[in-house]
């Protein structure tokens, strides 16, 4: 187990003491793990108190929700394991006055024994108390009676309505019908793509194969009500909006907000994913999407996977939602608007540049013959790149050959701009690095070549090329990169055009030339790219770009020989 904790015992009071150092407007109790919002006003004077929590390991629920406008204290357990009843009691003695506390449950045995029971002594001590159960884990449909389903990431949306509501001097008996509303009304379904840890545990609650994932799964590391095949992002959307939409019985023209939850260990690129289709499923199903957020809300530590919540709104929720609060969690309104798309302007395309000569075929068969080395080499570089560089030259080159491919299918009689259109599509294809230094090599070459070009005007442009790529790079030979392979493969043109070879033999020696250069690379010493990060640590592996260049090389040699 690697976490960044001291010991497993004191993760939950450290990460409290945390907290307020971080936010000004929360404060720690001194003997229980309760945090209370700072600047209440004196008891006599306070609105309705709102508390909740539960176990630890859901971060940033439940603290991260107390503020002006959502929850006036966080009770915190150890982690995934509910708060003690004199815990919860004493967040109501610091937290609420006369006009009461409303206790936000999730509906998990422990939580409901230990909060009730603290509410009975509160109203024992003349607190009047009120406790809602969030159970919106739509997953247990048709398992167990709907009273007993799990309280999960739509417990957040329960927090905010309430919040609004008791912040805008609601009484008790207010507060509390709108929120067991809400909480009605809400439905959550989730899916992990892997387990979480437990720190005190120290191993995974349970396994996963590597094309496995949970479907219905609680917030407390356990499995989930079905495990299933892996599956792409939307399809999982679609499974778990459809048991949404079914169990809540939203209807076209119902109005509702979504909460796309991570896990844990879900990053935001994914949850963006999620929430793009989650919106327009909805939306296809008739429903009013008004407010959308996509976050870690409620976590399970550093479980990898997402939950959807739709909750459906009118307009009285929607100004609850809007209202302003400090919780430093709350992302904000989530007001969501069509997708705005720009048209990019247009650009003139390369032209063939015929002169009236007809096609030759020569040069779509050479994009045939590099994509299809690159496609092939895709496991090699990918390798390659993963132990010295961010592991993406196998992807790169592969979409590079993607690009290739749609120049092949189109007649070409001039060189030049057949370059300068494999310029153009190779830097839309290609991320990171590679794009722009192919791009560039290739537009100075194009600019070198005349319409009828000679073995020597080839050998001059692919000089011009390589020196095009170092000089934007900022590389020479020796400072292990693609230059280390092109460099001694255009001096190879140049000896070889020199010489009168044929035009195999010109190839084969540049293929020669860039193998023993990209060779060498392995006992170099990077001083530029990604590989420059770990220093001695690349040398014994070749450097990626240049095996890259050996690839192609190779293959217009083996075609043209």
């Amino acid at each position: 187990m690697k976490k960044l904790i001291n010991a497993p015992r004191a993760v939950v009071r450290e990460m409290l003491e945390g907290l307020p150092d971080l936010h000004p407007g929360l404060a720690l109790l001194e003997s229980e793990n309760v945090i209370v919002r700072t600047g209440l006003p004196s008891a006599e004077h306070r609105p309705v108190a709102l508390l909740s929590g539960g176990g630890s390991g859901h971060e940033p629920a439940h603290a991260g929700y107390v503020g002006n406008g959502m929850l006036t204290a966080a009770v915190a357990g150890e982690v995934f394991t509910s708060p003690s009843v004199d815990a919860v009691l004493a967040g109501i003695r610091a937290a609420s006055g006369p006009a009461g506390a409303i206790l936000i449950v999730k509906n998990y045995t422990g939580d409901r024994l230990n909060f009730g029971l603290a509410a009975e002594l509160a109203r024992t001590d003349g607190i009047p108390v009120e406790v809602v159960i969030v159970a919106d884990d739509v997953a247990l449909a048709g398992t167990v009676a709907n009273d007993r389903r799990r309280g999960i990431a739509g417990t957040v949306l329960v927090h905010k309505i309430a919040g609004a509501a008791a912040a805008g001097g609601r009484s008790l008996a207010e507060v509390a019908q709108l929120a067991r509303a809400a909480a009605a009304d809400v439905g959550t379904m989730g899916v992990a793509l892997g387990a979480c840890t437990v720190p005190a545990a120290g191993r995974p609650g349970f396994e996963l194969g590597p094309d496995e994932i949970e479907l219905g799964l609680g917030i407390h590391g356990e499995a989930g009500v079905e495990r299933a095949p892996m599956m792409p992002a939307d399809a999982l959307v679609e499974r778990l909006l459809s048991s949404i939409l079914s169990d809540r019985q939203l209807v076209a023209g119902d109005r509702v907000a979504l909460l796309v939850n991570g896990l844990g260990g879900t990053p935001p690129m994914e949850l963006a994913i999620v929430a793009r289709h989650a919106m327009a499923v909805s939306r296809a199903h008739g429903l009013s999407v008004e407010r959308a957020w996509a976050g870690t809300f409620m976590s399970a530590l550093e479980m990898p996977g997402v939950s959807l919540s739709l909750l459906r709104v009118d307009d009285e929720r929607l100004a609850l939602l809007d209202a302003a609060t400090t919780a430093p969690a709350w992302p904000g309104p989530g007001k969501v608007a069509t997708r705005a798309v720009v048209a990019v302007p247009s650009v003139p395309q390369a032209s063939r540049r015929t002169d009236g000569r007809p096609a030759d075929l020569r040069l779509p068969e050479a994009l045939v013959a590099v994509a299809t080395a690159l496609e092939a080499a895709e496991g090699q570089l990918t390798d390659l790149d993963s132990r010295a560089g961010d592991g993406d030259l196998g992807a790169s080159m592969v979409r590079a050959a993607e690009a290739l491919r749609t120049l092949a299918t189109q007649p070409w009689s001039d060189p030049a701009p057949l370059l300068a259109a494999a310029a153009d599509a190779l830097r839309r294809a290609i991320g990171g690095s590679s794009g722009p230094f192919y791009a560039t090599g290739l537009l100075r070459a194009a600019r070198r070549l005349p319409s009828l070009p000679t073995p020597l005007d080839w050998a001059q442009a692919f000089e011009d090329g390589v020196a095009a790529i170092g000089a934007l790079g900022g590389a020479q030979p020796g400072d292990r990169t693609m230059i280390d392979a092109l460099a001694p493969a255009a001096r190879a043109v140049s000896r070889q055009v020199s010489d009168g070879a044929p035009l195999g033999d010109i190839l084969k020696a540049a293929a020669l030339a860039a193998e023993t250069g990209a060779a060498a690379t392995a006992g170099m010493a990077p001083r530029l790219g990604r590989a420059s990060y770990l220093g001695q640590r690349a040398l014994g592996i070749p450097d990626a770009g240049a095996a890259a260049v050996v690839i192609w090389l190779r293959a217009l040699a083996d075609r043209f020989a």
